[in-house]
């Protein structure tokens, strides 16, 4: 017999009865010792563990311990059944709305749980402050004193070595605030987070275009990975320095496919590609190199499948974006490790904004040349405080309907976009995912909690995933946007783990998925192939096997899912 303790709110006693059934069908042979009234249903509580009714079903709750979550389980469990998987989802379910209110096991808590993938993700701003500081001072950098923006030595007037930090901490702290959100006043004018974040791209510039991009990767992957996940999309410029040379050589054509036979003309295009495919081994190496990939000390980063998306700077002329995006969509249909590509730079600078509707004209005509390179954009960045009330109207329509967006990076200004339902039934219907940035969002836009159209994204059916956009200047990670996610909108355990799941059934891994689709109930079912399986438990058999082998995509969600089904006995392991 399991001491329980039930209590939740009825509206009558037939409520409180089927309760009590279902407190039954789940755990045969308890006491019916409940009393009954029109407010509540209330057992006696025994010591140990607790059980709440919650919705449809009955979930368990463990009384407040610090659970050792985060250990590895090697063990490889036998298979469940349907039953006891939604059970066991339902217990850690009720776990978590015990623990909602204890900041150290919720974060804990988040830590430990599976996330999938982070789709939303720029490699120069993910990477942590401390990481970026370390290799100017391994580098012989300076610091312009006024601006504290990094520059190549030698010092001149006005700049200090970077290697200061190591024995003044005043001027460690205010490089580490200068290049990122660390401790940034929330009192501040409407604009100036927003101006504090982009400019630190800037003032760390001279880092991050140095050639680092594998050491980045390690601190970027190591971090992923301690917080659970397992697959990576990054955001990167490949052959920038060439870009801007063919671009500035080829000029811009406003017929753009007179443009495109220019760029791919006597394999100008091919060398840029070869250039760039080259500039992904030495990353590789050096990413191999920094995380100790294949020895004994092998960091946790190896272990983090990941790839890149090329970006676009919008703020540049039209000639360097349709040259970056045509590179970008080549590389995706030519080199598994790129996968798409993307527009940044902020949404609401000048260029970028006059020059909107010709970046979706140039994506049109691109996906038509490349329809396998995937496309995500940065699209909705905006607030009335940055932007005219006509740049609110459209960006993210036009990202959806004519730049051929699969995902959508941000999507805030929702409200103010013409047609708002329309856009929300057009997105749910093709499965054009939205990659909520909620950290970001409120540093840069001060948009935040009901402010925020997270929930009106999710109640229209438009899948959503949660991403930390630029954790190393926001100074945040993975699980902390998944603790804010719930902690802010009250989203479920079984939520969260579809947003997780999202994640990877809308990367840009190639193959077919594991699911098929979900059910009223919205639990996932497994494709014909896989029917009868329980996805990440045992073996597959031969038929899901052979799902598997084919589609890196398939691979990666079965994988989740035996990581769900570890981390989930190991709640309950200790709760019981």
């Amino acid at each position: 017999m399991w001491p329980l303790e039930v209590f939740r709110r009825h509206d009558d006693a037939r409520g409180g009865e089927r309760a009590r059934g279902r407190i039954e069908k789940y755990l045969p042979g308890t006491e019916n010792v409940v009393s009954m009234s029109k407010n509540y249903v209330r057992r006696r509580p025994l010591k140990g563990l607790r059980a709440s009714i919650v919705g449809a079903g009955v979930v368990l709750v463990a009384s407040a311990v610090t659970l050792p979550l985060a250990a590895a389980d090697a063990t490889n469990p036998a298979p469940d059944s349907e039953r006891s998987t939604i059970a066991r989802e339902q217990q850690v379910g009720a776990h978590l709305e015990h623990i909602r209110s204890d900041p150290h096991q919720l974060r804990e808590f988040m830590r430990a749980m599976p996330k999938g993938a982070d789709l939303h993700n720029h490699l120069s701003g993910a990477a942590s402050t401390r990481l970026l500081i370390d290799l100017a001072v391994q580098n012989a950098m300076c610091i312009e004193e006024g601006s504290s923006t990094a520059v190549h030595g030698p010092c001149k007037d006005g700049s200090r070595p970077a290697s200061d930090v190591r024995t003044d901490s005043a001027f460690q702290e205010k490089l580490t605030r200068a290049w990122s959100m660390k401790d940034f006043p929330q009192n501040k004018p409407s604009r100036a987070g927003h101006d504090h974040f982009f400019a630190t791209f800037d003032k760390f510039m001279a880092v991050t275009t140095s050639g680092f991009n594998g050491k980045l990767q390690a601190d970027v992957a190591n971090s992923a990975a301690r917080n659970h996940q397992q697959y990576l999309e990054t955001m990167i410029s490949p052959a920038f320095p060439q870009a801007a040379k063919l671009a500035k050589q080829v000029g811009y054509d406003k017929d753009l496919a007179a443009m495109h036979e220019r760029l791919t003309a006597g394999g100008k295009l091919d060398r840029l590609v070869n250039a760039a495919r080259t500039e992904a081994d030495n990353t590789d190496r050096d990413f191999r190199r920094a995380a100790q990939c294949g020895t004994a000390s092998a960091q946790p980063g190896c272990k983090v499948e990941t790839r890149f998306i090329s970006h676009a700077l919008r703020a540049l002329a039209p000639a360097d974006v349709f040259t970056q995006l045509e590179l970008g969509m080549a590389l995706a249909e030519k080199d598994r490790r790129f996968v798409g590509i993307n527009l940044v730079q902020p949404e609401d600078d000048k260029n970028a904004l006059s020059n909107y509707r010709l970046h979706m004209r140039m994506l049109d005509f691109l996906h038509r040349k490349y329809p396998d390179a995937h496309i995500a954009l940065h699209a909705g960045e905006l607030t009335p405080e940055l932007v005219e009330p006509k740049d609110l109207a459209f960006h993210i329509n036009e990202a959806v309907r004519l730049g051929h967006a699969e995902r959508i990076g941000h999507g805030v200004d929702l409200k103010h976009e013409d047609l708002p339902r329309k856009l929300l039934h057009t997105m749910a219907k093709r499965g054009v995912a939205l990659e909520a940035n909620l950290t970001s969002n409120e540093q840069i836009l001060q948009v935040s909690g009901k402010d925020h159209p997270l929930q009106t994204y999710r109640k229209a059916g438009v899948p959503v995933t949660l991403s930390t956009d630029d954790p190393g200047i926001s100074h945040t990670d993975i699980s902390r946007e998944y603790e804010r996610a719930a902690t802010t909108y009250g989203l479920s355990y079984p939520e969260l783990k579809g947003i997780a799941r999202t994640s990877l059934e809308k990367a840009f891994l190639p193959g077919k998925s594991l699911w098929n689709g979900k059910t009223p109930k919205r639990r996932y079912i497994p494709v014909a192939r896989c029917s009868g399986q329980q996805p990440g438990a045992g073996d597959p058999g031969a038929r899901c096997q052979a799902l598997l082998d084919s589609s890196p995509k398939a691979q990666q969600e079965w994988e989740l899912e035996a990581s769900f089904r570890n981390f989930e006995r190991r709640v309950l392991k200790h709760c019981l």
